[in-house]
């Protein structure tokens, strides 16, 4: 009898919502948000202030219910397991609040124990890394210091799930390089970072996929590398005689075509491969592409511009 043969299945998500939404009173908050969060990825969740990123995050802590849909973490509903799913969860507010009268290092030890226990040689090694002075009360820490505060707070137990509501804000650009490196870390070891921000490089440079929220609905989730793919490139194409603007201008995807002193400027949407058959008609001197940074795209997404 040959052996029966098991298909692989994919791991379930570790963030699941489905019609996930949240009025207050008559204001919007978010509304039919349905999203997945794959095992072992940084997810990046992309939107400006007021668009529904913290509406979204507090739901999946627990701090606050939705009014309708479902929330789960872990496979877990939100709502019914908070206490569980808390304990592997590592969260870093958007707003942060935290033990004024307490130096850093007793604060991170209160809530280390409080959750059984905690490494504190890895506690000491991040606040060297994010130049983070445990020594002092947290009430006489600039904003900057109490965020390094709240970022090891979040990543001191190793979670299997880290929920970072702008984890580098107020933060200088050294220390925010230390921050990727710790999320990198964190990514590197499998475990899962779903991460709200409004600097653009920041999750350019971190996240595997990008969700786009606006006006509390989810308009896009992509790979960032296919979201880039789809969007508007510049192209300065250098010809060693005239330009041939009319064959350029009569391309479908190719926009904005112009020319001056043998170099043709166009835009184009999505792939080159016909553009460059076109420009391979003549003799080209030099190709430059202007890649699409991902902040272009979003404001294409938000601003309701035609879909990159």
């Amino acid at each position: 009898m040959l052996p029966l043969m098991v298909q692989p299945t994919e791991m379930p998500p570790v963030i699941r919502t489905r019609g996930l939404t949240k009025f207050y009173g008559k204001a919007r908050g978010i509304e039919d948000v349905t999203l997945d969060v794959r095992p072992g990825e940084i997810f990046g969740f992309l939107g400006p202030n007021g668009a529904g990123k913290t509406t979204t995050i507090r739901i999946l802590a627990d701090m606050i219910r939705p009014t309708r849909g479902r929330a789960e973490v872990f496979g877990m509903d939100a709502r019914a397991e908070g206490p569980a799913i808390r304990t592997r969860l590592g969260y870093l507010p958007g707003e942060l609040h935290l033990y004024e009268h307490m130096t850093g290092r007793d604060h991170l030890r209160y809530l280390g124990n409080l959750r059984g226990g905690y490494d504190a040689g890895e506690v000491e090694r991040m606040a060297g890394l994010l130049e983070a002075d445990l020594s002092r009360k947290i009430e006489d820490l600039s904003k900057g210091n109490k965020q390094k505060v709240g970022l090891i707070q979040a990543l001191m137990n190793r979670p299997q799930l880290l929920v970072l509501d702008e984890p580098t804000g107020g933060l200088d650009p050294l220390i925010q390089h230390q921050v990727h490196r710790l999320i990198g870390e964190a990514r590197d070891e499998g475990r899962t970072v779903f991460l709200s921000s409004h600097l653009l490089p920041e999750v350019e440079a971190l996240c595997d996929r990008v969700g786009i929220i606006r006006e509390g609905r989810l308009i896009a989730v992509e790979q960032i590398a296919e979201l880039k793919a789809r969007a508007l490139r510049r192209l300065e194409i250098h010809f060693a005689g005239p330009a041939p603007v009319e064959e350029f201008a009569q391309l479908s995807e190719v926009r904005d075509v112009a020319a001056r002193n043998g170099v043709l400027t166009c835009a184009v949407v999505g792939e080159l491969d016909t553009v460059v058959k076109t420009a391979a008609r003549h003799r080209v001197v030099n190709i430059v592409s202007h890649e699409p940074s991902l902040e272009e795209i979003f404001l294409a997404y938000y601003e309701g511009d035609r879909a990159p």
